[in-house]
């Protein structure tokens, strides 16, 4: 597998121009031409740079391999990168624009047991560009260009743990946010993370002020643990503090994503520990009735005893909303059609 153009700076990129004997304006065509999705061997670069970059850097490192259409409007693609591996992403059409839900890496190991993106473990890391590249790719199959964006918002809740990738990931958010390219603001990204603690506080000091949205799912340790490994690892305590940190160094609140599944975490009961667990704290709660994967066991719950669950954290002061489930006809949940492709 050759290097990817992607991954670099519109600074990198002049940098490689001036060093292959180019004149400046080379690296602004170089890196417009890749900021709209355009393939290398499409950017009109003069024939020699051009035949230099392809004998060293992928054409195309990105591509749709196929798109689902669900009867809501959400898209689903499946991309296939250069060394053969697919990673998928989601569109999700609203009022206020359009979000790309975006994958940081070739499948995942946190283990998580309501998540098909770790049924066959990691692969590999994507690179910054690989995840740019779903970006760039997306915008210009729905005909945006950098002025005018088919894509206006991301989430990083692809297959893998962004904080699993941590450098690659940085660096994707700061090309993404870049003068010059997409330009999509950081307040119009999402990241989700399953509580990597140390990796948390690190990255509230980057500089980066997006929102930072960590998946909770239970309300006790011993509870977590029984559906989500790390948990072993780092307790509920040490994730509020590492979120309180993040608070103290950006000034956004938190979200709290809370999967509600039936007969574990769904009752009265788990609704009044979570509002205690939470009250008074700079955060909202993301509840999703869980997106059942063939392979687990667990089952979501009925949509009356979310909104149930729901009414008792407003009732108790807690900002919260029930998100609604789109996609569902095409395998929409992460990890679900790149399952059911390889299989």
């Amino acid at each position: 597998m050759k290097k990817i153009l992607q991954d670099h700076s519109f600074g990198e990129l002049s940098e490689l121009v001036a060093a292959a004997g180019e004149k400046p304006f080379r690296a602004k065509q170089l890196f417009e031409g890749l900021m709209q999705g355009k393939a290398l061997s499409a950017i009109p670069v003069s024939p020699a740079l051009k035949e230099r970059l392809l004998e060293e850097y992928e054409d195309e490192p990105v591509k749709i391999y196929k798109t689902f259409v669900s009867e809501d409007g959400t898209k689903k693609y499946l991309f296939l990168l250069a060394d053969g591996n697919i990673v998928e992403g989601v569109l999700m059409k609203y009022k206020y624009g359009n979000t790309q839900c975006v994958s940081t890496q070739v499948g995942c190991r946190m283990g998580c047991k309501f998540c098909a993106s770790t049924l066959g473990g990691r692969v590999r890391d994507l690179t910054a560009g690989e995840i740019l590249g779903q970006i760039l790719t997306v915008n210009r199959a729905e005909g945006g260009n950098l002025k005018e964006r088919a894509v206006t918002n991301v989430v990083l809740m692809g297959s893998g743990e962004p904080f699993d990738n941590y450098d690659n990931v940085v660096k994707f958010l700061r090309l993404v946010t870049a003068e010059g390219g997409i330009r999509i603001s950081a307040r119009n990204i999402s990241l989700s993370t399953c509580g990597l603690v140390p990796e948390m506080r690190r990255f509230a000091k980057e500089g980066i002020p997006l929102n930072l949205t960590v998946s909770l799912h239970a309300v006790t340790d011993e509870e977590r643990q029984r559906t989500m490994p790390i948990a072993k690892k780092y307790k509920i305590a040490e994730i509020l503090d590492a979120c309180a940190y993040y608070f103290e160094k950006t000034g956004r609140r938190y979200i709290f994503e809370y999967s509600l599944i039936a007969g574990e975490n769904s009752d009265e009961a788990h609704a009044l520990a979570l509002a205690a667990l939470l009250k008074g704290k700079p955060c909202h709660v993301n509840l999703i009735r869980l997106n059942e994967v063939e392979e687990r066991e667990l089952k979501a719950t009925s949509e009356k005893d979310a909104y149930r669950f729901l009414g008792v954290l407003e009732k108790q002061g807690i900002s919260a909303t029930l998100r609604r489930s789109m996609g569902s006809d095409i395998a929409g949940a992460c990890g679900q059609l790149r399952a059911k492709f390889i299989r």
